[in-house]
């Protein structure tokens, strides 16, 4: 054993400390088991409930709308995976952090692994989708994160206690062995190391401890985040879409024409498949609920208050519409415009069966993830708009990711005010009395869609053999229709386009034209529309923030 004379550091009473990448894996694991254990009870509580993604939601609800529509032009689909990665990456470097104050004392990481769970509580307790028992999950994850930082932390303290008296025993200084020389700090974990100058053995056993220790957090947070997940999925409302088989209607779109779309010449066809139907919506994950679980409430300024099962909808005649759908966050020349034959019943019938009284304004309606809008009540009750309670999409069932089992379509209006997916619940009221999701974060109250025309072939900088150019593309201005489509190559004259056979006004229509491009170079091509009242597609560009982008579209071309 050493004498007093060669352990200065132990007698002026020193205490260990973490070297900085160990304290950072305690803070991190202890971050990985607190959301793990979160995500695992939100399995059965609410999957909303996980802090992670309750936090993740909360972050959508809060972000300016100038730049959540700059993730939604930015990234598309995958705005929502940003987000999530972002948070990760946020919170793992603040673990981290967390971990190396927490070198000599456990207190800075407890408060911050706390302050996770605080922050995850608060994020779950103002989700309209949630209820009480929902708050058991950042419960979980709060404790289990204290837990394991102060298990890990203490551990990985006796270790380097360890490694701290072997420096001493072998002649080095207080500072060699990373020890506090402060005589008036007294820790808790200075109990931890003995008297004695350490053993090989004791080391060994003090670094296989941590080894296992941390290991063992590992695997238990990554069992745990993965179970969460798996009964999660089990839960999915697949299997409930799956048994409801074919949805026959009573009444069925007309044919689309063969010479609807001209997709040999770069458009689109015109049916979007399911799986390319664009979808833009908060939910970062994706609701589900069963048909033999779902109802829909209409109440509110009605005159008999209904309450609606998945039997109820489908034993009524169905009738399919062809519908072309359309996002507000839309950029001139954007890809966030889709058709589908949409099967379901007619709004009217609905509302005209509750009786809605005089003064009511809107249709404020509800989605299972407290998502909320409101739709005019004159566009729902025009039976020449074809406002629809949607059921079906393109001859199935509608896809869990828009909406199933039920949705709102109301044709000639943004998505954001017309198309609530995951439908539960419809109010008849006033604007002034309900306020729906947008129209507190900057949007315009009523959203009709502005005419607009798309240019999709030629793309952007794409080559062709000077001489003959086909351009194509797509145009729409629905529930009053397209009239023509023109385009300009360079400063040139307009051109009207040859049109596709019109399927209905609620629709988009294709168009072409062939263009004669004898000279070399750089050439640009814009195109505009006129819709059925005689409105020319304006040139003035604006942003799509509050009602909706105008502009004309254009793309540079070059021929050789």
């Amino acid at each position: 054993m050493s004498t007093s004379s060669d352990t200065p550091a132990r007698t002026a009473g020193t205490r260990p400390r973490l070297s900085i990448l160990v304290g950072a894996l305690v803070g991190v694991l202890a971050l990985a088991a607190a959301l793990a254990a979160g995500h695992l009870v939100a399995a059965f509580v609410g999957v909303n409930a996980s802090p992670y993604l309750a936090v993740g939601n909360s972050a959508i609800d809060l972000t300016p709308t100038a730049l959540k529509d700059y993730a939604v032009r930015t990234f598309g689909v995958y705005d929502k995976i940003v987000l999530l990665g972002s948070m990760a990456v946020v919170m793992v470097l603040v673990a981290a952090l967390a971990g190396v104050l927490s070198r000599r004392n456990a207190l800075p990481g407890v408060v911050v692994i706390a302050l996770f769970g605080i922050v995850g509580g608060v994020a779950v307790f103002s989700r309209p989708d949630l209820g009480q028992l929902s708050l058991l999950a950042p419960a979980a994850s709060l404790v289990a994160g204290v837990l394991v930082f102060r298990f890990l932390h203490n551990v990985a303290l006796r270790r380097a206690g360890t490694i701290a008296a072997e420096k001493r025993s072998a002649g080095g200084t207080a500072e060699d062995a990373g020890a506090d020389t402060d005589e008036n700090v007294a820790t808790e974990e200075e109990t931890a190391e003995s008297a004695d100058e350490p053993s090989g053995t004791t080391l060994s056993a003090n670094r296989r401890n941590f080894l296992i220790g941390a290991g063992g957090v590992a695997v238990g947070a990554g069992a745990a985040g993965l179970g969460g997940q798996l009964i999660g999925d089990s839960m999915s409302a697949e299997s409930s879409r799956a048994d409801i088989g074919s949805l026959t209607p009573a009444r069925t779109a007309p044919a689309i024409p063969a010479d609807a779309d001209f997709a040999k010449l770069g458009t689109p066809t015109f049916l979007t498949p399911n799986q390319d139907f664009y979808r833009v919506d908060t939910a970062l994950v994706v609701p589900q609920v069963s048909a033999e679980d779902w109802t829909l409430r209409i109440h509110g300024m009605v005159d008999n208050e209904l309450t609606l099962d998945f039997e109820d909808i489908r034993s009524r005649d169905l009738i399919e519409r062809t519908i072309t759908m359309t996002c507000v966050s839309n950029e001139v020349g954007g890809p966030y415009v889709s058709t589908a034959n949409f099967l379901g019943v007619n709004m009217w019938d609905l509302l005209e069966e509750a009786g809605v009284q005089q003064g009511a304004e809107q249709i404020f309606s509800t989605s299972v993830d407290g998502w909320t809008a409101g739709s005019p009540v004159e566009a729902s009750l025009d039976r020449n708009r074809g406002a629809m309670l949607a059921i079906g999409m393109n001859g199935e069932p509608l896809p869990v990711e828009h909406g199933f089992p039920a949705r709102l379509v109301v044709p000639g209006l943004y998505g954001y005010v017309s198309a609530t997916k995951w439908l539960k619940d419809i109010e008849l009221t006033t604007y002034a009395k309900r306020r729906m999701y947008w129209l507190d974060r900057g949007w315009g109250e009523k959203g009709p869609i502005k005419t607009m025309s798309r240019i999709d072939s030629p793309k952007g900088f794409q080559a062709f053999p000077k001489g003959k150019v086909v351009v194509s593309g797509i145009a729409w201005a629905q529930n009053t229709g397209v009239e023509k489509v023109e385009i300009r190559l360079d400063n040139g004259e307009w051109q009207q386009t040859q049109l596709s056979t019109e399927v209905n006004i609620n629709t988009w229509r294709m168009w072409n034209i062939e263009l004669d491009v004898p000279a070399a170079g750089s050439h640009q091509v814009t195109s505009r529309a006129t819709d059925k009242n005689g409105y020319v597609q304006t040139e003035e560009r604006v942003g799509t923030v509050p009602d909706g982008a105008t502009g004309l579209h254009n793309i540079f071309f070059t021929t050789t």
